[in-house]
């Protein structure tokens, strides 16, 4: 079986299996009409099949149901020459998850938009595959703020979070270098906090410059289409507005969002480089207000039964400007807070319980358990496992994605010629190996831990084929340590999971994806610079990366 992520258990495969053809119907029960429109949209049209809709029971079909005796995302896959392909799901989601299994056992060119060879067609073997998720959350963030992907561009990151079982989808929106949301209270965030006028190119301390302007931004409409686009493959959303670091586009669309009183604030522009920004949010009421407006427009955008939770940000806001903002130590004051740190805290604590009272979960970077967390509040533990630890031992929920493990933006090997070279080394090998639960927490800590996510900041990645390119195949690793049920990392076999990647390349190949050969970087993926030199500065951390 070459099937990613690897499944709970299979049974087969033997001979005599189900071959589709232009006579091979499709029936639906209720509750599965998001995979029935899915396979006629993907599968059908890669095939040249028209899936016509048949009798329940019928022969040469695939059938679709809900059996709510399964967890809520398992899945029974049942491969008959009799009957064809049944698909058996715990939910919905579970029978969507059951048919981008299907797809793949019909080969790569089940990949593809149109069909290749329409009178070829190809037998499916007998056999039975049963499935579940390990982890409720099987996240990537993707960063459109550094570098802006259009909206087609999205639809097709979500295709393909889809096809490897990924179920949420970290939608990293604003940041110092852009703001991608239209807020129609507030047009200057995108018609001022959109678009910047050059851009850093390498690492922020390379001396080199991309001229052109950059920028770009989702009006409301593109918003609601990809949180749509999402929901028909079971992918939740969650919007990420950074406070109150990170905010330097917000501050030079609306200058008095900054701490007017010991910066002119009124001469920033969008920045135009990388690192962390001195330019804060002041901790004022006409901020929380203006957030707060921020935040209705999104909760619009986002709704909750796709969205329950709200990413804030939180990390890395320096305190210089409150330090010496008379009017940020007044407000330390009146509050009777001791310290920056906590005024920090009483922000998100501000924020959570204005969402709480919506009906929505705050979720930030691990920073937000600095100086105290609110109750509801859950935790993406990104500077390694400690916050994470700590946050899950003190009953908050956590997301585990640990910088030294699955920032995807790292570099994939130690070679001169990767492109931009950024971080640790993560070899396909180490993310495969990647544990995202760790040995400290008790079973009961442990079950706070949602699950685990891939960060992808882009930097460094100025299109949608680096993108590609920093993601696979490492996606397709992350993939299976998010689902399936894997041993101990240094037990588990990636001689075996190198084999199944044999196949999956194809399928790769028949979705366009421009990924990292197993040998190395193409001539056109290698590392920019003048002349076809290594000019372009990166910043490679050498060694192993810490375990912290």
């Amino acid at each position: 079986m070459d099937l990613i992520p690897a499944p709970v258990s299979v049974e087969g495969p033997q001979t005599g299996g189900f071959v589709p053809d232009s006579a091979t119907t499709l029936w639906a029960a209720p509750g599965t009409e998001t995979t029935e429109r899915w396979l006629r949209a993907t599968l059908g049209a890669a095939l040249g099949l028209p899936l016509a809709p048949g009798p329940a029971g019928g022969s040469n079909a695939v059938s679709l149901r809900i059996d709510e005796s399964m967890a809520p995302e398992a899945y029974r896959l049942d491969i008959t020459a009799e009957w064809g392909a049944e698909i058996h799901g715990g939910s919905a989601a579970g029978v969507f998850w059951g048919a981008q299994t299907l797809r793949q056992l019909l080969g790569p060119k089940a990949f593809r938009r149109a069909p290749l060879s329409p009178g070829v067609r190809q037998e499916i073997p007998r056999q039975v595959i049963e499935d579940q998720p390990r982890f409720g959350w099987r996240g990537v963030m993707l960063d459109v703020s550094r570098h802006f992907m259009p909206k087609d561009g999205v639809l097709r990151f979500l295709d393909l979070m889809a096809a490897h079982k990924l179920n949420v989808f970290h939608f990293h929106l604003t940041d110092d270098q852009g703001w991608r949301v239209q807020i129609k209270r507030y047009p200057k965030l995108t018609e001022v906090g959109a678009w910047r006028s050059r851009t850093k190119y390498g690492h922020r301390f390379s001396d080199m410059w991309d001229e052109k302007p950059h920028g770009g931004f989702y009006t409301q409409d593109d918003i609601r289409e990809i949180v749509a686009y999402a929901a028909e493959r079971h992918i939740s959303v969650v919007p990420e507005i950074d406070i109150p670091g990170h905010s330097q586009a917000a501050i030079a669309a609306y200058p008095e969002l900054g701490n007017t009183d010991v910066v002119d604030t009124s001469a920033l522009d969008v920045w135009d480089t990388w690192g962390v920004n001195p330019n804060v949010l002041a901790p004022s009421d006409h901020t929380l207000r203006f957030f707060e407006g921020v935040f209705e427009e999104l909760l619009e955008l986002f709704p909750a039964a796709t969205s329950p939770f709200i990413h804030i940000g939180g990390d890395e806001c320096p305190k210089d400007q409150w330090k010496r903002s008379p009017a940020a130590q007044e407000r330390i004051r009146e509050l009777g807070l001791a310290d920056e740190d906590e005024l920090q805290s009483w922000f998100i604590r501000h924020f959570d319980v204005w969402l709480s009272a919506r009906g929505r979960r705050l979720i930030g970077w691990d920073e937000i358990l600095e100086g105290g967390l609110a109750p509801g509040a859950a935790v993406s533990s990104w500077r390694g496992y400690a916050g994470g630890i700590a946050a899950a031992k003190a009953g908050h929920d956590v997301v585990m994605c640990p910088e030294q493990q699955v920032y995807l933006d790292h570099r994939q090997a130690a070679g001169e010629d990767e492109p931009m070279p950024i971080g640790y080394v993560r070899t396909l090998e180490d993310v495969y190996r990647f544990e995202p639960v760790p040995p400290q927490l008790t079973g009961a800590e442990a079950d706070h831990v949602l699950g685990t996510q891939a960060n992808v900041w882009t930097e460094v990645m100025q299109d949608r084929s680096r993108v590609d390119y920093q993601l696979f195949p490492r996606l397709c690793a992350f993939a299976e340590v998010a689902w399936s049920a894997l041993p101990a990392s240094p037990d588990r076999d990636f001689t075996d999971f190198e084999r199944r990647m044999t196949a999956h390349y194809k399928r790769l190949d028949a979705l366009g994806v421009d990924y990292r050969p197993p040998g190395g970087p193409l001539p056109w993926q290698k590392r920019p610079g003048p002349n076809g030199d290594s000019a372009v500065l990166g910043r490679p951390i050498e060694g192993a990366p810490p375990n912290v």
